[in-house]
C-alpha cells in the first residue's frame, strides 16, 4: 500500500514539473499568442487533473494504510502477549532444566563410574568429566587402542557385543577384563543406551562404565569356595557309600586329582611305634611320580623333624616353596619336580592315624581356601575311615555272633541227635551183643572152621565193632571225648582194603542192579608207616567216603583209594611240623560240587541227596579227622569229580606198646549172677561165661535179680560177681547194685550197659557199682575185668 502512494505522488510531481516546463518554454517561444495560452491552460488543467487523481489515490492509500496499521498494531499486541507468555513458559522450563543439569553434573562429578558419550558408530568416546578414559573403539579402525586395554581373551566378545548393539539399536551391556597401565588386571562393566532421532537413526550413545574388579574378585573367591564345598559334599557322599577303608581312600585321591586338581596325592597310615608312615593308597595319575619318589604302596617313610613330625601331632602343614625347606621329605618331593605341598592329618579322638599328602609342581600354588578345604576334607576322611573301622568291627562281631548262633543251633540239633542216639543205644547194643559174643567165641574156640568162614567171621566182628562205634559216636556231636587213650597203631593200607570189602555190595552188586558199572581201584603205597588212631572210626570214615563217592556217580564211573607218604610236609593247624605224613585219598569221577556246596559239605545235616541223605556222613568224617589231629582237604568242581584227602602224622616208635595185645588170663571159676531184661543177651553172655568155667545164673529183670541174690545168700551159696544191666523196667541197675551192696558189701557189681561210655565220660557212675562195661561186650575186656576184680573166694 505504501509503495502505491509513493508511486502516485511521484507521478503527480513529474506531471506538474512537465506542465511547468512546457509553459515556460511556450511563453519564451510564443509570447502573447493564443496557442501559447491554450497550451498553457490545457497543460494546467491536465496537471490539475493529474494532481487531483494523484491526491485521490493518495487519499485512498492513506485510508488503507491507517486501517493496516491499526490491524498491525492489534496483531503486534497479540504477538507480544503470546511472546510474553511463551517467554514465561520458556523461563520456567529453563529454570527447571538448569536445576536438572546442575544435579546431573553434580552426580557425574561425584560418582566413581565413568559416564560417557559416543558417536553413532561407537567412535569419539568422551566422558562427561572432559577427559578420554576409555580408548577409541571404532569398528572402522582395524588397529585401535581397544587391544591395548581390553584383555586379549575378551576383545572378540566386546567387539561382537558392540556390533550387535549397533545392528539392533538396543542397549549395549558387557563385562570384560582390562589391562591397566601398571600391568594389573581389572574388570569393567559397561552399559550404553542409544539416542535415536525422529527417523529412528542413532544420534549418539550415552553410557556408563563401572570398575567391578572388587566384586569380580569376591565372586571368583565365592565361586571357588562354593566349588570346594560342592567337591567336599561330593567326596563325603562318595565315601559315605563305602565301608572299606581302601575304597574310601581311592575315592578321595581320585576326586582330588580330577577336581582340585593336584599333581601328586597319596594317603599314608601312621605307625607310632615305628615312627614312620606307610603309604596305603596312591592316585592313578600319581603312580608314575610315586615310583620316581619311592612312594609306592606299602613304602615306608620315616618321620623327619619338619612337616611330617608336626603333622602327626595334629597340625596341617603347608610348604609353599620346597626350595627353602632343607628336610628329607620336602627334598624328596622337590627332586620329583614338585614345588609346594600340603600335608593334612587324619585325626580321630585327638589321635592321628594317617596323613593326606597333596602336592603341585608350581610354588605358592595352594591358596588359603584350598588349605582350609584340605583340612576340612581330612576331617571328613578321618571320620569316614573311623566309621569304616567301626563298621568292620561291627561286621566281624556280627559274623562271630552269627557263627556262634549257628554253632549253638547246630549244637542244639546235635544235642537232640545225641539224646536220641543215647535213647536207642541200649536197644542197638543189646541187639548186637549176642552176635559179638558168639562171633568172638567161634573165632576163639572153633579151630576147625575153614579159612573162608573165619574171614567171614572176622568181617562180622569188624562190622559189629563199627556199629558199636557209630552208636557211641552219636553222642560226640554234643559232647566230645578224649580218645587218645584208646588209640592204637593202625595201618591205613589194611583199613582201606577192609573198607573196600565192607562196601563191595554197595558199589558192585547194587550198582549192577541199577545197570551201571563202578570201577574201584586201590593204589596203596608199600611199607606205609603206621599211624595212631581208632581202627573202627577210621574204617567207618573211609566207608562213608566210599558211599558218598558212589552216590556222586549215578551214571557209573571210577573210584580210587590211594595212600602215600609225604616227606617234610607241614602239618595242619594245631600240630607242629612233622617229618612225615601218611595220606589217604578218595577220588571219584562223579558230578562234583560247586563252591558253596564244597564250603558247607562238612556241616551236620547238610545234604544234596534230598530224602536219601542224612547230612551226617561227611560231618562224622570231619569229626574223626579232628579227633585224630589230622588234616582234611576236599577239592571238587562241577562235572570234574571230587577228591577227599586225609593226612595223618606217623606214629612214633614209643607208641608201639599201645598196639600190643598181651595174653589175658582167664579168671578162676566164679559164681556169677546175670541180671538183664533181654533174654537173648542173658543166654549169649551166660553161654560164653560158662565156656570159661564160671558158674552162671540168670535173672530176668531187676527185681528177679535182687530176689535171686538174696535167696542164694540165704542158702549159704552167695554170688561173688553180679553183672547187671542199667536200663530195666520197674527196677533198674542202680537199685539192683544198691540192694546187692546192702546185703553183701564184698560182692563185686559190674554194670554192663549200652550207655557205658556215656557214664564213664560224664562221671555219672552209680555209687554201688565197682566197674562199668559197655555193650556189646568184648570177651577180652570182660575177661580182663573178671581177672582183675578182687573177689571173696571163701
Amino acid at each position: 500500500m505504501e509503495r502505491k502512494v509513493y508511486v502516485g505522488c511521484a507521478v503527480a510531481l513529474v506531471c506538474l514539473m512537465l506542465v511547468g516546463a512546457i509553459s515556460y518554454l511556450s511563453r519564451r517561444a510564443h509570447r502573447g499568442t493564443l496557442l501559447t495560452e491554450s497550451v498553457t491552460w490545457g497543460g494546467g488543467v491536465l496537471a490539475v487533473a493529474i494532481v487531483a487523481l494523484a491526491a485521490s489515490a493518495i487519499r485512498r492509500d492513506l485510508v488503507g494504510r491507517v486501517r493496516a496499521e491499526r490491524g498491525l498494531r492489534q496483531a503486534k499486541d497479540e504477538l507480544e502477549l503470546r511472546v510474553r507468555q511463551r517467554t514465561a513458559e520458556l523461563s520456567s522450563a529453563n529454570d527447571s532444566l538448569t536445576e536438572s543439569e546442575r544435579r546431573f553434573r553434580a552426580f557425574v562429578s561425584a560418582t566413581s563410574d565413568i559416564v560417557y558419550r559416543k558417536g553413532p558408530d561407537w567412535s569419539e568416546m568422551r566422558n562427561l568429566q572432559g577427559q578420554e578414559v576409555i580408548p577409541d573403539s571404532s569398528l572402522d579402525s582395524s588397529r585401535n587402542r581397544l587391544e591395548k586395554y581390553i584383555h586379549p581373551d575378551d576383545q572378540a566378545r566386546v567387539k561382537e557385543a558392540i556390533r550387535e548393539a549397533i545392528r539392533t539399536k538396543n542397549t549395549f551391556e558387557v563385562e570384560h577384563r582390562i589391562l591397566r597401565d601398571d600391568g594389573t588386571l581389572g574388570w569393567i562393566f559397561s552399559r550404553a543406551v542409544p539416542l535415536l532421532d525422529e527417523s529412528g537413526e542413532i544420534l549418539e550413545w550415552f553410557g556408563a562404565a563401572s570398575d567391578v574388579t572388587a566384586r569380580k574378585q569376591a565372586e571368583t573367591k565365592l565361586q571357588a569356595q562354593l566349588a570346594r564345598l560342592a567337591l567336599l559334599s561330593q567326596i563325603t557322599r562318595a565315601v559315605g557309600e563305602r565301608q572299606d577303608i581302601k575304597s574310601i581312600f581311592q575315592v578321595v585321591i581320585r576326586t582330588l586329582e580330577e577336581h582340585l586338581p593336584v599333581d601328586f596325592c597319596s594317603i599314608c597310615l601312621y605307625e607310632p611305634e615305628a615312627k614312620e608312615l606307610t603309604v596305603t593308597s596312591v592316585g592313578k595319575h600319581s603312580e608314575a611320580l610315586a615310583i620316581e619318589l619311592a612312594m609306592t604302596e606299602h613304602a615306608h617313610i620315616p618321620i623327619d623333624e619338619n612337616g611330617l613330625s608336626q603333622c602327626v601331632q595334629g597340625q596341617l602343614v603347608y610348604e609353599p616353596n620346597l626350595d627353602e625347606v632343607p628336610f628329607p621329605f620336602p627334598q624328596r618331593l622337590l627332586r620329583g619336580g614338585l614345588g609346594a605341598f600340603v600335608v593334612a592329618p587324619l585325626l580321630v579322638e585327638s589321635e592321628v592315624f594317617g596323613v593326606l599328602v597333596t602336592a603341585r609342581r608350581e610354588s605358592d600354588s595352594f591358596s588359603s581356601g584350598e588349605c582350609e578345604f584340605l583340612r576340612q576334607l581330612s576331617e571328613h576322611v578321618a571320620l569316614a575311615t573311623h566309621q569304616a573301622k567301626l563298621y568292620s568291627a561291627l561286621q566281624t562281631a556280627y559274623d562271630d555272633l552269627r557263627q556262634t548262633q549257628q554253632a549253638v543251633l547246630q549244637q542244639e540239633r546235635l544235642l537232640a541227635l545225641g539224646k536220641m542216639a543215647s535213647g536207642i543205644a541200649h536197644d542197638i547194643n543189646n541187639a548186637i551183643s549176642p552176635v559179638a559174643l558168639y562171633t568172638e567165641s567161634l573165632l576163639e574156640h572153633a579151630p576147625e572152621i575153614s579159612p573162608r568162614t573165619r574171614q567171614y567171621l572176622e568181617t562180622i566182628r569188624r562190622a559189629i565193632d563199627d556199629v558199636a562205634h557209630t552208636v557211641s559216636r552219636m553222642r560226640e556231636f554234643y559232647r566230645p571225648r578224649a580218645l587218645e587213650a584208646a588209640m592204637r597203631r593202625v595201618h591205613l593200607n589194611e583199613l582201606v582194603q577192609q573198607a573196600i570189602d565192607l562196601t563191595r555190595a554197595r558199589w558192585s552188586d547194587m550198582a549192577q542192579q541199577r545197570g551201571i558199572a563202578i570201577k574201584v581201584e586201590a593204589a596203596l603205597a608199600p611199607d606205609l608207616p603206621a599211624i595212631l588212631g581208632v581202627e573202627g572210626e577210621l574204617r567207618d570214615a573211609l566207608t562213608n567216603l566210599i558211599f558218598n563217592a558212589v552216590d556222586a556217580m549215578p551214571e557209573g564211573g571210577s573210584l580210587m583209594l590211594r595212600t602215600q607218604v609225604l616227606k617234610n610236609a607241614s602239618a595242619g593247624v594245631g600240630r607242629a611240623t612233622a617229618q612225615e605224613l601218611v595220606q589217604v585219598e578218595v577220588l571219584d569221577s562223579g558230578v562234583g560240587m560247586d563252591e558253596d556246596t564244597r564250603r558247607r559239605c562238612f556241616e551236620p545235616f547238610f545234604t544234596t541227596k534230598g530224602e536219601r541223605g542224612t547230612g551226617l556222613g561227611l560231618a562224622m568224617v570231619y569229626g574223626t579227622a579232628q579227633r585224630h589231629n589230622a588234616d582234611i582237604e576236599i577239592g571238587s568242581a562241577v562235572g570234574k569229580g571230587t577228591t577227599v584227602r586225609l593226612s595223618f602224622a606217623v606214629a612214633n616208635q614209643v607208641d608201639d606198646i599201645t598196639g600190643v595185645d598181651l595174653p589175658v588170663c582167664v579168671a578162676p571159676s566164679l559164681r556169677i549172677l546175670l541180671v538183664d531184661d533181654d533174654p537173648i543177651v542173658l543166654k549169649s553172655l551166660g553161654d560164653i561165661l560158662k565156656m570159661d568155667g564160671h558158674a552162671v545164673a540168670s535173672a530176668d529183670g531187676g527185681q528177679a535179680g535182687i530176689d535171686a541174690f538174696l535167696a542164694a545168700k540165704s542158702a549159704g551159696n552167695p554170688f561173688q560177681v553180679v553183672v547187671t544191666d542199667l536200663g530195666m523196667p520197674h527196677v533198674d541197675g542202680r537199685r539192683v547194685s544198691a540192694a546187692v551192696k546192702a546185703a553183701a558189701p564184698q560182692t563185686v557189681v559190674l554194670l554192663l550197659t549200652g550207655w557205658g561210655q556215656r557214664l564213664l565220660d560224664s562221671g555219672d557212675i552209680p555209687a554201688h557199682v565197682d566197674r562199668v562195661l559197655s555193650k556189646p561186650p568184648k570177651l577180652r575186656e570182660l575177661r580182663e575185668t573178671l581177672a582183675q576184680t578182687p573177689v571173696d573166694r571163701a
